[in-house]
């Protein structure tokens, strides 16, 4: 242990404990701004400068060890002053045009600002132009950029993507894409894990709100909005809705305030998804020659990532659409010809956890003759949409039917191994005409970046994996590749954590929410009565009525996509 005081008070800390975390342990606030535990501990910023005895120079403390008979000073007027200074020089490169960023109000630069009483702005402004092309599902806007480093360190530690690079020097110094690529053309998953970590508004997802709302506002329109299952564990906190009103029939309820016409739930197609994938594999398991796997295709992120850094192994995706996907296909079909409208005047909305799910709707080669999708928001945007409504004064409502009926397997897709859960107590049930224990395979659920287990159903031993993150999901394919692991069924989320760390989930900054959320939509699961996909009486009725059975030409027809045909 080392021994030291913090502003007088004797302090004991483990040996390798930063000045930053033994204040934090005794409850002393030191001011940051660029700093991330484990992932960005650079100093950049010098807003947590402290004063440490014997030292000229002041101590950025997020980065400096405690020693042995330290004594540190964090509120001396010399460190308020540097502070101030430092946070100034930043917003000379700052574009300060606080009320149309979509991170106002939820700014750690506007927080640290008003935490050091900064009421002028005494240095010549120099914020960078915005270059952006800004159709692009992810917008970097470098007027707002405060050089922290983060989207650096993210892209690379946590999802090993390198897409952004620190360049220049001197006032010139920026951040920017790697080797000043288009980014178009750089290998950028869409993950939006730099967004959510960006402590600023220089990142953000593209704002599709326009767009919804006119077509709300057209008479000739149908307005059909799916909402994923990770939603409906994070949709409060963008609204400051307390957990225990932010429930999803009050999200139900304020989305229809907006004027919709249909409010569903996509946990619907997810328990589709499941029909579709799990019978897949099985038809894998039985036919397929040597030992490949089957990869679940519902991550767009995912399948990004796979067919930039190992094109070679996008075959082996499940040709299952993901249940974005599935959801607008069935929408503009089968649920047209219940309602009786022409599919061209349906216009579906996914209310979505991520930035990526952006791109997808937007591929041709996923879309039938009409878009399954036409816009994607994440739940920030529609966290937008709903600020003016006084949301907990709405009563609860019910999704409509007959879209709306979803399994607990379907709501946990929005964990990292609720895919791998919900797949295999159908393809359980698909295999033995039983239904296994609904939580027998919950050995696969965790945060762990890459976990392995071994299942026997009906006797066959069933070899999977979970991966989450792109970091743990390249190290799991390099390792494929090379023949060190073999597995029957691979399943991949790019986000940490799955889609309830999704790059369009609300942001509190230095705070990973993935697993508070996940634990939400597991208790969703345990309290719903239908625990497995294969018995959501809704989508029985879609087979019934509509595409005859799981993997039928019809199904194949709208719900399968070829992802070696998509284009980035």
């Amino acid at each position: 242990m080392v021994n030291l005081t913090i502003n007088g008070k004797a302090v004991s800390v483990p040996e390798g404990t930063t000045i930053l975390e033994a204040a934090r342990q005794t409850g002393v606030h030191i001011p940051t701004l660029c700093y991330l535990k484990h992932l960005n501990e650079v100093g950049a910023c010098r807003v947590c400068v402290v004063e440490v005895e014997g030292s000229q120079k002041l101590s950025a403390a997020c980065n400096t060890a405690a020693e042995e008979g330290m004594s540190v000073r964090t509120d001396t007027p010399r460190v308020r002053q540097a502070r101030k200074t430092n946070v100034q020089l930043i917003l000379s490169q700052h574009n300060v045009a606080c009320t149309s960023c979509p991170r106002g109000g939820n700014c750690s630069l506007q927080d640290v600002a008003r935490e050091l009483n900064l009421l002028e702005e005494p240095f010549e402004k120099m914020p960078l132009p915005p270059r952006w092309d800004r159709t692009f599902p992810l917008i970097r806007d470098n007027s707002k950029c405060i050089q922290c480093l983060r989207c650096v360190n993210v892209c690379d530690r946590m999802q090993s993507m390198k897409v952004w690079e620190f360049s220049g020097t001197g006032r010139g110094a920026h951040v920017s894409t790697r080797d000043g690529v288009d980014i178009h053309d750089i290998n950028c998953a869409l993950c939006g894990q730099c967004i959510t970590h960006c402590p600023v508004g220089a990142l953000s997802a593209r704002d599709d709100t326009a767009r919804v709302l006119s077509a709300i506002a057209d008479p000739d329109k149908v307005v059909v909005v799916q909402i994923a299952p990770a939603v409906r564990a994070a949709w409060g906190d963008e609204i400051g809705l307390p957990p225990e009103l932010a429930t999803e029939k009050r999200m139900a309820a304020a989305v229809r305030t907006l004027g919709v016409d249909y409010v569903f739930d996509t946990n619907f197609s997810a328990d589709l998804t499941i029909m579709e994938e799990g019978s897949e594999l099985i038809e894998h398991l039985k036919t397929r020659k040597g030992n490949e796997a089957m990869f679940t295709s519902c991550c767009p992120g995912w399948v990004r990532f796979l067919k930039l850094e190992f094109p070679e192994l996008v075959p082996q995706l499940s040709s299952a659409k993901s249940p974005q996907q599935m959801f607008g296909a069935v929408t503009k079909s089968y649920f047209a010809d219940l309602i009786k409208v022409d599919p061209e005047k349906i216009f579906c909305v996914s209310v979505m956890p991520c930035s990526a799910k952006k791109y997808e709707c937007d591929v041709e080669a996923v879309n039938d003759a009409a878009k399954d999708v036409d816009v994607v928001l994440t739940t920030r945007e529609l966290g937008r949409l709903l600020r003016g409504t006084d949301v907990a004064a709405l009563p609860e409502e019910e999704f409509d039917q007959p879209l709306g009926t979803a399994s607990g397997a379907g709501v946990i897709f929005g964990a990292t191994g609720g895919v791998m859960e919900a797949a295999l107590r159908s393809a359980y049930y698909l295999l033995t005409g039983d239904n296994p224990d609904a939580d027998a395979f919950s050995e696969v659920r965790g945060l762990q970046g890459w976990r392995e287990y071994t299942f026997t159903v009906k006797d066959l031993p069933l070899k999977i994996a979970v991966a989450t993150g792109l970091a743990s999901a390249r190290m799991l394919m390099t390792a494929l590749k090379k023949g060190e692991v073999q597995y029957d069924f691979i399943e991949v989320m790019a986000c940490p954590g799955g889609c309830a760390g999704g790059g369009g989930q609300p942001i509190r900054d230095g705070c990973e929410l993935a697993g508070e959320r996940g634990k939400r939509l597991y208790q969703l699961d345990r309290e719903n009565p239908i625990r497995f996909s294969h018995e959501n009486p809704s989508v029985q009725a879609l087979y019934k009525d509509y595409l005859g059975a799981p993997l039928s030409e019809k199904a194949h027809h709208l719900l399968h996509t070829e992802q070696t045909a998509w284009k980035l």
